[in-house]
């Protein structure tokens, strides 16, 4: 239709009489992108391309007029797009239509396992990117969950590379099949806030490639990702928004990789590393004490004046700026420069239905004794509501993932929406937080009580002694040194002396259910005197009536924990040796000794008597699932082969409910050291009550395979292997072996 319609404009103006000049090839988009990459780059002077390689404000970066190349806008992040900032300072705009739905945050996504939910969450994002015309979308996040302290471990995808590659796919998918490339961070090592600016992780290529690498690969190998960021820590000496090894090696050498690299706001410190080590755009630099409004401030960046200062010279060859610009053109056109890009749509209520189910899928259920859950809503006179978290606002602060809402449902607005009309919902605060700093970037609402933590804790007993059930709401907030970007949390415990309110509760209700908002693994020292444990997530505007839909039964709980929660934190890979050298760092050098074994399969690696609290991929249902034994269709494969892996799952309980059945995979015996089973497949399958379904997997090479440091490759190492399916890391319900062949 495009080509008819060029066709049909210049036989008109032909028989008018009237000459037709032909668009030049970058203006064009008949033609293929990489002439038009050159075409544009043949027209534009050296001070237009090296502009085009550093911001002009906190979140765009020039295009070139002269030529009709447009300006690129970034977003934050991951879970909603960002409110309009000011120019050259961190403070709001002021602007009136800039609230966005709010989207649970990604442990939530990845506690959903669902690959669909992940493809309708990146494309209602990108909806709302594409109609606040921004064109980079700074997510999706997906490093490793190395420790629980990590204050932005609620931004990522949990501890497992393959349950976060297989997620992060379908999001990117669906971010830019709205015209808005998804950019994915942060690249590479980010497992901490703690001097996250200077630490230099040291690390075995097999932890690098096999745990900390595999998600960033899937996003650029399978997911055709348009963008991604650096990160502020270092690696081999280097910071790694330029870091030959991983940004010109890896990225673009290994994985062929070419689209943008984008620097983290202000993680660029040098300018003949920013240019030969990969970096394509830098934003955010904190020189010359720019740290709010400069004028001219990012003509001070390290890719802009002295960068043009090189290329002047000849110190830099011009070869150089070239390829950084090819890179941001090819972004433009596959964005702003693409007429046939949607149009988008913002904050309607079709996304705040996606952002629900999400929600209600993501939500896990952890433990239920007695059957305290779902509440017998028939049997129930008075609930109690206690926390602060049942009314703090969650989609602000945090950092650079804070939000200005369209609106959020609290858990307290949640049930007393759908249990108001049947019951008593009272409520009582329990505890208080302080107000955090006040910021420029961020309004949070003060919550701030004159009465004293003894008062707060006696009033709520004495209502939970009245009470049918105590719907405790705790957990994690947004405060600095909890879930927030800048700092790592300073203890395992719940803040606030949340611990202590929790026991009292549960000596005077046996029907106590705690429901924990945070995106980290906390210390449950009550696990065993409370009735029900629901980890409730940031589930963003619609946190407080998904949250209502999961305690009631109005929706059967399917999320499994993308993470392990342990009982101490000695108990986790990064604090097990009681190393500073292993977790934080001493002198800005670290050491990941924990080497492969992360999260489950550390846990696998202990002794029986420290096993998890919650392992990796839990998650109880109001039903109940049986498992049929596990078929191969195949005893002996060799690496050119694959091999089927069928299992039946049947619901077994009263009502539907959705399972996810888990695929692990056992080397029997291997040169070197392996974990003893690693997640290799899941499913995720409705049933109505008494239906079953047989689930099908897939496995190769791929799946059975271990990084070689010296051969510095995938090796499918002939022997044993072991199928294992489970309803989790430690709930295995079938085994089936088979032989790969040389």
């Amino acid at each position: 239709m495009k080509n008819m319609r060029h066709v049909l404009g210049a036989l008109l103006l032909w028989l008018t009489g009237i000459a037709v000049a032909a668009p030049p090839v970058y203006l064009d988009d008949t033609q293929p992108v990489e002439e038009r990459v050159e075409d544009a780059l043949s027209r534009m002077t050296l001070e237009e391309k090296v502009a085009l390689c550093h911001a002009q404000s906190k979140f765009s970066s020039p295009g070139v007029p002269r030529l009709g190349l447009p300006e690129n806008w970034m977003t934050d992040g991951p879970h909603g797009i960002r409110s309009e900032l000011l120019w050259d300072e961190w403070s709001p705009a002021g602007w009136t239509n800039d609230s966005c739905m709010a989207f649970p945050a990604l442990t939530c996504l990845a506690a959903t396992w669902n690959p669909d939910m992940a493809l309708r969450y990146g494309r209602a994002l990108g909806e709302e990117a594409r109609y606040r015309n921004k064109n980079v979308l700074l997510g999706p996040g997906v490093n490793i969950y190395r420790t629980p302290l990590n204050g932005r471990n609620f931004e990522y995808m949990g501890e497992d590379p393959y349950l976060a590659s297989e997620l992060a796919v379908p999001y990117i998918q669906g971010v830019q099949s709205c015209g808005v490339a998804a950019c994915v961070k942060h690249f590479a090592l980010n497992n901490q806030e703690k001097d996250r600016h200077y630490v230099d992780v040291e690390l075995s290529d097999r932890a690098l490639y096999e745990i900390y690498l595999p998600a960033f690969q899937a996003a650029v190998q399978r997911g055709k990702v348009w963008s991604i960021m650096g990160s502020f820590n270092r690696y081999q000496g280097q910071h790694c928004c330029h870091n030959q090894r991983l940004l010109n090696d890896i990225l673009r050498g290994e994985w062929g990789f070419d689209g943008v690299v984008i620097s983290d706001w202000g993680a660029v410190h040098n300018t003949l590393e920013a240019a030969y080590n990969g970096l394509d755009l830098e934003f955010g630099s904190l020189t010359d004490g720019m740290e709010f409004s400069v004028d001219n401030a990012y003509d001070d960046y390290y890719l802009s004046r002295r960068f043009l200062e090189l290329l002047k010279s000849g110190s830099i060859p011009e070869s150089v700026v070239d390829g950084k610009v090819r890179n941001i053109l090819r972004l433009m056109f596959r964005t702003t420069m693409n007429r046939n890009r949607p149009y988008g749509s913002f904050k309607n209520r079709a996304h705040g239905e996606v952002a629900r189910q999400i929600a209600e899928e993501g939500i896990v259920l952890l433990q239920n004794r007695d059957n305290v859950l779902p509440i017998q809503l028939e049997k129930i006179r008075k609930i109690l509501v206690v926390g602060e978290n049942a009314i703090k606002m969650m989609t602000v602060g945090g950092g650079s993932s804070s939000l200005k809402a369209w609106y959020e449902v609290s858990p307290l607005e949640g049930l007393r929406a759908r249990i108001g009309d049947v019951a008593e919902v009272v409520y009582a605060r329990g505890y208080a937080s302080p107000d955090p700093p006040k910021s420029v970037m961020y309004t949070i609402p003060s919550l701030q009580t004159d009465r004293s933590a003894d008062e707060l804790l006696a009033e709520a007993v004495a209502l939970a002694r009245e009470a049918d059930y105590v719907i405790f709401v705790g957990g994690l907030n947004k405060n600095g040194h909890q879930d927030c970007e800048g700092g790592d949390r300073k203890s395992y415990s719940l803040p606030y002396d949340q611990d202590r309110l929790i026991e009292a509760l549960a000596e005077v209700n046996p029907r106590t259910v705690v429901v924990l908002v945070s995106g980290n693994s906390v210390a449950m020292p009550w696990a065993d005197r409370v009735g029900a444990i629901v980890e409730g997530w940031y589930c963003g505007s619609e946190a407080g009536h998904a949250l209502a839909a999961v305690l009631t039964g109005d929706v059967n709980p399917s999320g499994k924990l993308p993470f392990t929660m342990c009982e101490r934190l000695e108990d986790y890979h990064a604090h097990a040796l009681n190393d500073s050298l292993v977790y934080p760092g001493v002198n800005h050098r670290e050491v990941y000794k924990d080497d492969i074994f992360v999260g489950y399969r550390w846990s696998d690696k202990q002794k029986k008597d420290r096993r998890p609290l919650f392992c990796f991929g839990h998650g109880l249902s109001y039903t109940t699932f049986e498992y049929g034994k596990a078929v191969l269709d195949r005893k002996q494969m060799t690496a050119a082969d694959s091999l089927r892996v069928r299992v039946s799952v049947k619901n077994t309980g009263s009502r539907a409910g959705a399972e996810v059945v888990q695929l692990y995979v056992s080397d029997l015996k291997s040169s070197l050291p392996r974990p003893i089973k690693e997640l290799k497949g899941f499913r995720k399958v409705m049933l109505q009550p008494g239906e079953s379904r047989e689930v099908e997997f897939v496995l190769d090479r791929t799946s059975l395979s271990y990084f070689d440091d010296a051969k510095h490759a995938w090796v499918a190492e002939p022997g044993r292997f072991e199928v294992l399916i489970g309803a989790s890391a430690e709930d295995i319900r079938s085994r089936a072996g088979f032989e790969l062949k040389p």
